[in-house]
């Protein structure tokens, strides 16, 4: 297929659109096993206890999946990528605020993801074959995630997800998961874990916001990828049913390890934990599966910058590749998380906003975008980024991810009916 398939703002015709429920499924079966999951997982249960971390996990990932399937139909309707269809809700020159800052927030992530292969494989080598082997050398593995992250983002979404993903990639993570499943029956002691009672540090409220939030941080790019979706239908189910199973099955184990090896969240025990579970066998492929994830950071970033920069994404994508490995290998992330969580933080109010105005403004229609910008859209936006901030100082016990996305999105909605009623008038 030619490259410029891929241009973000390129509308998607019926003869592009190739991808059923099965290659949604299998994509975002894969997104939803990650290590970042599992320590996620093994963040919710010291706090709240096995039982009550189940619960959370199962009604966050419901609501998470729900609205993460509902913004992939946003991208099959336009036809354009998730940055390019922004359009539709903050006008043309508005779109250029969020694609800048999913730019920023993907290179950040990007290298993260980068960084926890690293590091996972790294303490695997060590474990294998000695730390003074030269396959535990931290820097190699970082050039060689950053370089395979790279050539799969080069090589485009749809030939991956077709000819890996769905034909044997996904069986793979399905048995790295019931290997993990297995070896935690076999080893751990599961009615000592199903009646263990968390410390009370994490209300119940907070646990779920978590799990909404890993489901929401893929908001921005969704859309790159269900715009080659068959039909609307297809890419709902599929990235539901995918997203759905395999988060919530990651979480659940991550949790699970956390109480029965750990005690606590800490990523680097956790890590121990797994690599020591089925001689690390299962670690071991959930981590070459952490590549996707990587993966699509580069390309939608590189699809974000295309928005900017004249170009075709295969360059792009080189070069945003490149950064992300050179800001892995060289650069203190923990500098930068919390900047990256603030930048993260706004794309959920702002998906209230588009949520709104596609579904109940628009109502599935595409007119032509306004050229301008949108200031009713960034006034509900702003509010919600307002919102979120508000809570999560003063009533981090309620959650400030749902909260934040619905008061935008009735918001942008209160007003879209006014500016309709003053115009009728």
């Amino acid at each position: 297929m030619k490259n410029n398939i891929y241009a973000p703002d390129r509308i998607i015709t019926e003869t592009d659109r190739v991808l059923g429920w099965r290659d949604f499924f299998s994509l975002w079966f894969s997104l939803g096993i990650g290590l970042a999951v599992l320590q996620a997982g093994a963040v919710l249960s010291p706090g709240m206890g096995m039982v009550t971390s189940f619960y959370a996990i199962t009604l966050g990932s419901l609501l998470g999946c729900l609205l993460l399937a509902l913004a992939g139909v946003i991208g099959f309707d336009t036809g354009r990528s998730s940055m390019a269809s922004m359009a539709y809700s903050l006008g043309k020159k508005g779109a250029s605020v969020p694609a800048l800052l999913n730019l920023l927030q993907l290179i950040g992530w990007g290298a993260f993801e980068i960084v926890m292969m690293r590091d996972a494989a790294s303490l695997l080598a060590a474990r294998a074959l000695g730390s003074q082997s030269i396959w535990a050398n931290a820097a190699l593995w970082t050039w060689l995630f950053g370089i395979g992250a790279t050539a799969i983002a080069l090589g485009g979404p749809l030939a991956f997800i077709r000819l890996v993903l769905r034909r044997w990639g996904i069986y793979l993570l399905l048995i790295a998961c019931a290997w993990l499943s297995l070896s935690l029956w076999r080893h751990g002691d599961i009615h000592r874990l199903a009646a263990a009672a968390g410390n009370g540090s994490l209300p119940f409220a907070a646990g779920c916001d978590i799990v909404i939030s890993m489901a929401l941080s893929w908001l921005p790019l969704i859309g790159d990828y269900t715009r080659f979706g068959k039909s609307a239908r297809q890419s709902f189910l599929g990235t539901l049913g995918g997203y759905l199973l395999g988060s919530l099955w990651m979480m659940v184990l991550g949790g699970a390890y956390a109480l029965a090896y750990v005690g606590n969240g800490d990523a680097n025990a956790l890590l121990v934990a797994l690599s020591g579970a089925a001689l690390g066998i299962p670690l071991l492929l959930i981590l070459i599966d952490e590549n996707e994830n990587a993966f699509a950071d580069i390309h939608s970033a590189a699809l974000s910058s295309a928005l900017f920069i004249p170009r075709q994404v295969k360059p792009l994508t080189l070069i945003i590749g490149l950064i992300c490995t050179l800001i892995a290998w060289q650069v203190p992330l923990s500098q930068y998380e919390n900047f990256l969580l603030l930048i993260g933080s706004v794309f959920s109010p702002l998906f209230g906003v588009v949520l709104a105005e596609h579904f109940l403004v628009r109502r599935r229609r595409n007119p032509a975008p306004g050229a301008g910008l949108s200031w009713r859209a960034f006034a509900a936006w702003i509010v919600g980024i307002a919102v979120y901030q508000l809570l999560l100082r003063d009533y981090p016990q309620v959650g400030a991810t749902l909260p934040s996305l619905l008061i935008a999105g009735l918001l942008h909605l209160g007003l879209a009916r006014r500016g309709e009623f003053n115009s009728a008038r």
